[in-house]
């Protein structure tokens, strides 16, 4: 699934002063998205640590007393550029069958961290969660939120009659991703097509098998 930006797209539409509503574009829409550029520029250059208030107001052009008085702080900012990242239109895949979409969506995820470039400011998202509980609140948001829109992965195999209809949907889809996350920010090891392929694989057997089946919901 795709990450933290810059890898989702976002529509930079809310107040800054209330992170997750939706208006009409305009100044302030265009400010929120200067602001979160800068965030993931300064993220993907200098880490979470290296992240300073005054580098926001060089990259963004808004002054840091205008951040300060929108976002509080530091945290403020990288919280409501995760949140801004949620608001984009990304969908799970659809590829007509459980075992293709299990596989689709673990390469997708596998090839959002392939180019260290790419993957810079995702990265520095993720360790940030470690240092600041606000950015660990916003992150944990992030991921709910397209973990949910993953669920459609398993609603869509349930009316095909490849699934219980008592499937927990949510453990699934986390399946499917945790070796590879496992790998990326635990281990350290390389995280390719060949491991996005065996996690998909072992995620449709346990489903299969019914692994993931809740009894509550099957009655």
């Amino acid at each position: 699934m795709p990450t933290p930006p810059p890898l989702a797209e976002t529509a930079a539409t809310a107040d800054p002063a209330a992170p997750g509503t939706r208006r009409p574009g305009g100044r302030t829409a265009r400010t929120r998205a200067a602001v979160r550029d800068a965030v993931l520029t300064g993220l993907a250059e200098h880490g979470y640590p290296g992240l300073t208030i005054e580098y926001v107001a060089e990259h963004s052009g808004v002054h840091k007393t205008t951040l300060y008085r929108r976002w509080g702080n530091l945290e403020g900012l990288v919280a409501d550029a995760l949140d801004l990242a949620g608001e984009d239109s990304w969908t799970p895949p659809d590829t007509g069958s459980l075992e293709g979409d299990l596989r689709a969506l673990a390469r997708t995820t596998a090839a959002s961290f392939a180019d260290p470039a790419a993957a810079a400011a995702p990265t520095a998202f993720i360790a940030a969660a470690f240092q600041s509980e606000r950015a660990a609140e916003a992150l944990r948001a992030f991921y709910r939120e397209r973990f949910t829109r993953c669920e459609a992965v398993v609603s869509r195999a349930v009316a095909r009659q490849e699934l219980d209809r008592g499937t927990d949907a949510g453990a699934l889809v986390r399946s499917v991703v945790s070796p590879l996350f496992l790998g990326l920010f635990i281990t350290r090891e390389p995280v390719g097509t060949e491991l996005a392929d065996r996690s998909a694989a072992v995620t449709l057997a346990a489903a299969r098998a019914g692994v993931f089946n809740s009894p509550a919901k099957s009655t």
